[in-house]
């Protein structure tokens, strides 16, 4: 498994990650949107702590800096 996610790719999928925990936790989200939103946070910690995305891979899409 190769990296393809760059450093800033990885940062804003944290903090959009921690905007829907927070979201969460004020109530501010409830029902299937917690749920849906909730799936795609751990997604992308997930994706964000192993510097890979599955589907950056299938589309042959790299936001990592290619070193010489």
């Amino acid at each position: 498994m190769n990296k393809n996610m760059g450093s800033l790719d990885r940062v804003i999928r944290i903090i959009l990650a921690v905007l829907v925990a927070i979201l969460y936790f004020t109530d501010q989200i409830s029902g299937t949107a917690a749920i849906i939103l909730g799936i795609f946070a751990v997604a992308f910690l997930l994706t964000s702590f192993v510097s890979f995305c599955p589907l950056y891979a299938q589309l042959k899409f790299l936001t990592i800096k290619k070193s010489k």
